[in-house]
């Protein structure tokens, strides 16, 4: 007996859980006009927003992965005094409210703030800019590509590195012959997390960078901006979204399988 209702405590307890879980999903699929999502996804507003979120996130991204990368190689490969402390840097984004985050940008690059007025001085003003969502998308999105690139390298064995500097590769061929390619499905993963962040980001940018139609406002801000204006516009919206996030999520579990196989 004393089995069997803890089995069935634990069995209500997860039913509990992914009742809360998938509820809203559903309700949110359920209330949508599916068969009018396509043309209210075509929405002038909605199109502007999916090409601001589409290079923004792009940028970022490609922002991440050209400094997180030899970032993580360092953090991964490197023993030194501050490490730690590196590490937790890199880190902090995970655990920030987005509201936080996106004060902090402001005090760093807004008028007035550390960086803000020399970059003012020479015509570069951030803020409430397609750059300033960039920015944003990089600073809350990076960390989750860090930590699982430096996860990825150092899974890979030393010995492998050694062995091919000792048949006379040079460090740089033996990264990316060797390095590279076992660690390619962490780091790849690594990368879907990180566009999956940048891809629901809220709060920092909507600090930083505002919303403006067709210049800063993203898909997520897209949706606070249609509650009210369009209810069904903003259903719409979320639909797309959780299709996206489905999509992404799948990819990252195929591509946790082909680490570990």
């Amino acid at each position: 007996m004393r089995g069997a209702a803890g089995t069935a405590l634990l069995a209500a307890a997860a039913g509990l859980l992914l009742a809360c879980l998938a509820i809203p999903v559903v309700a949110l699929i359920l209330e949508a006009p599916l068969t009018e999502v396509p043309s209210l996804l075509g929405d002038e507003q909605v199109r502007e927003a999916l090409r601001v979120t589409l290079v923004t996130n792009t940028l970022a991204n490609a922002i991440v992965l050209v400094l997180g990368t030899p970032t993580a190689w360092l953090l991964a490969t490197r023993s030194f005094r501050g490490r730690s402390l590196l590490v937790t840097l890199v880190e902090l984004p995970l655990v920030l409210p987005p509201a936080v985050a996106g004060i902090a940008l402001l005090a760093a690059f807004g008028a007035g703030g550390l960086l803000g007025d020399p970059l003012a001085e020479r015509g570069i003003v951030l803020p409430f800019s397609q750059w300033a969502v960039v920015i944003a998308v990089a600073f809350v999105s990076s960390p989750f590509y860090v930590r699982q690139a430096i996860t990825a390298f150092e899974s890979v064995d030393p010995v492998l590195r050694d062995v091919a500097r000792t048949l006379g590769a040079s460090r740089g061929l033996t990264w990316w012959r060797i390095v590279l390619p076992l660690a390619l499905p962490g780091l790849v993963a690594g990368w879907v997390l990180a566009f999956a962040r940048g891809l629901g980001e809220f709060g920092a940018t909507i600090i930083f960078a505002g919303n403006v139609a067709g210049k800063t406002q993203t898909l997520t801000l897209a949706v606070y901006d249609q509650l009210e204006a369009d209810f069904d516009v903003a259903l719409a919206i979320g639909v797309l979204l959780i299709a996206t996030s489905a999509v992404i999520l799948v990819s990252y579990k195929v591509l946790l399988g082909w680490r570990s196989s």
